[in-house]
């Protein structure tokens, strides 16, 4: 039964792999077939890089689906989805690809599954320019068991830029369907911690200095709560050299929000812990429910919840407006962003609203 492929234009918006990972993933669910073409036209080195490729893979193997135009440097990829298959599943783009976009683009299928599955994914666990394996653990897992979706992780190596080599193994089970979720009450922030790390051959002191730095600038605007980040020398499970941070804040109604940075050539540590500590206080300001990086990644499953989901947030991102653009083209979802006026909120503070499509797992 060949049906028509739905054509996405991978230049919109965002124009980057995040539309490759939100089409693969509800191509996979919806049993679509896609055809995604000017692939990341946009940016410096356009088409498919390692990390991209093995993302698609990885989605194309879970529903034993057919994935032409699969190479590093095309430009034009399609999808045509099989049945989606429990089991074990391995991705690996051989670089410091980032082991959390993978599991972007593949935990959504995963939960339609017909039973557990396992992911085993290669790559950077820290990496720039995605959310590093500490946030996925302690922000994006409690807010997916909201929807009902349950993951374990087990980090087995950490592995930094440029050499990559980390491994995480991701645990999945899979639902009938996921639930909506509402996050419309902040509360007051109760508890900030983290971690300041480094790995390899860099010096323990970065670690001091990117967790003192981070907490003197977080002092300046939370002066009430205890502030835990202890610095760590990464030994046995790490591989490569690196340094970063994450710092978390979690709200009496469970809201948990992050700033992050990695350590730079030629950055002071002490800046990059500020960097990090500057990001956590843009996500609270607001005073939503979200941080700006979990924005766009909830947004594929309030798409598919059966209900009707509400989030409060600060300002929305591209990432999220484009997330928004695909699920409404692929589902039947519908969405709506409302400015708040209520007197916690102010000029950057939004509700994004949507009626999902209730998708469900035929096989449960």
């Amino acid at each position: 039964m060949e049906s028509e492929a739905m054509e996405i234009d991978g230049s919109v918006m965002e124009g980057g792999g995040q539309i490759l990972r939100v089409s693969a993933a509800l191509s996979c669910i919806t049993g679509t077939s896609v055809k995604i073409t000017k692939v990341r036209a946009g940016r410096s080195t356009p088409g498919l890089r390692p990390q991209h490729l093995s993302g698609l893979q990885l989605v194309s193997d879970l529903c034993s689906g057919s994935l032409q135009g699969g190479e590093i440097g095309s430009t034009e990829i399609s999808l045509t989805p099989g049945k989606i298959q429990c089991g074990n599943h391995t991705a690996d783009p051989q670089t410091a690809g980032s082991v959390c976009l993978l599991l972007q683009a593949s935990l959504p299928c995963a939960v339609f599954a017909d039973g557990p599955s396992q992911l085993v994914l290669k790559g950077g666990t820290n990496a720039e320019m995605a959310p590093q394996i500490d946030y996925t653990v302690k922000v994006f897992k409690p807010t997916m068991e909201k929807f009902g979706v349950h993951f374990d992780c087990d980090v087995r190596l950490r592995g930094y830029y440029p050499k990559g080599g980390g491994e995480v193994m991701v645990t999945v089970n899979p639902v009938k369907e996921l639930q909506p979720v509402v996050m419309t009450e902040r509360g007051k922030l109760t508890k900030v911690y983290g971690r300041a790390f480094v790995a390899g051959v860099l010096p323990y002191k970065l670690a001091k200095d990117m967790s003192a730095s981070a907490v003197r600038t977080i002092r300046r605007e939370i002066k009430d709560l205890y502030i835990n980040i202890p610095a760590l020398q990464e030994k046995e499970k790490a591989t490569g050299s690196g340094n970063g941070i994450i710092i978390i804040a979690e709200s009496s109604t469970g809201c948990v929000f992050a700033g992050s940075a990695l350590g730079r050539k030629g950055v002071y540590a002490d800046q990059i812990g500020a960097e990090a500590a500057e990001m956590l206080l843009r996500n609270v300001r607001h005073n939503g429910c979200v941080d700006e990086f979990l924005q766009d990644q909830v947004i594929i499953f309030m798409a598919l919840a059966k209900g009707t989901s509400r989030i409060r947030t600060g300002p929305v991102t591209l990432h999220t407006q484009t997330a928004i653009h695909i699920a409404e083209k692929m589902t039947r979802a519908k969405f709506t962003i409302t400015k708040c006026d209520d007197e916690l909120s102010n000029d950057d503070t939004f509700i994004i609203e949507c009626e999902g499509s209730g998708a469900a797992n035929a096989h449960m």
